[in-house]
């Protein structure tokens, strides 16, 4: 098969499907092996970039996507009759983060990390489809346990969890020092 009727045919998978497709199954459509795919996939991905097209392949753990380029939102804004963009207010960021970071991770975990209840930070960002339950810990009751989904990998433009930022340790002592001084000023109270 011609180089034009392979990448065709990458970009009608990765078109109608509209989430993401793993390589090994974009192989096995066109008939082509795994490490020729990536390095198509690849090179359209380089060409998209060079001919500033609005539209974008992006690699989500070993799995590719076809989507619009950040740059053109606010042209589909510009058409869409009401756009929904999910809120993500303080309380729902700090949740979201925690489960990002100690992922697999309990709603009582959670909870005890930030102090609170978080049934509503959990339901939105589930929702939102940025968090999903990965299984049940093995424990009395057996809790949930909640992961990050693509979508979030997708929202936040990182390829897999190993590029999240890493806390400074420096920051890390201070906002622990901080942590007890509050525990401790609650306790003198």
């Amino acid at each position: 098969m011609k180089m034009e009727k392979i990448e065709g045919a990458i970009e009608a998978i990765l078109f109608s499907m509209g989430d993401s497709v793993e390589l090994s199954q974009i192989a096995r459509a066109i008939g082509v092996d795994q490490s020729t795919t990536e390095k198509i996939i690849h090179n359209m991905m380089d060409r998209y970039q060079e001919e500033d097209r609005g539209i974008q392949i992006i690699e989500l753990e070993n799995s590719y996507q076809m989507c619009t380029k950040k740059e053109y939102y606010q042209y589909l804004v510009n058409i869409a009759i009401h756009p929904q963009k999910p809120v993500l207010t303080d309380v729902i960021l700090e949740t979201l983060s925690i489960v990002a970071y100690k992922q697999p991770v309990t709603k009582a975990e959670i909870e005890k990390i930030r102090g609170v209840k978080c049934d509503h930070a959990i339901n939105k960002l589930i929702e939102y489809n940025l968090i999903r339950e990965l299984g049940r810990l093995d424990a009395p009751g057996r809790p949930i346990l909640f992961g990050t989904t693509e979508e979030f990998l997708r929202c936040f433009g990182v390829q897999d969890l190993d590029e999240l930022p890493v806390p400074d340790p420096v920051q890390i002592e201070d906002f622990k020092a901080e942590a007890e001084e509050e525990a401790q000023l609650k306790l003198d109270i």
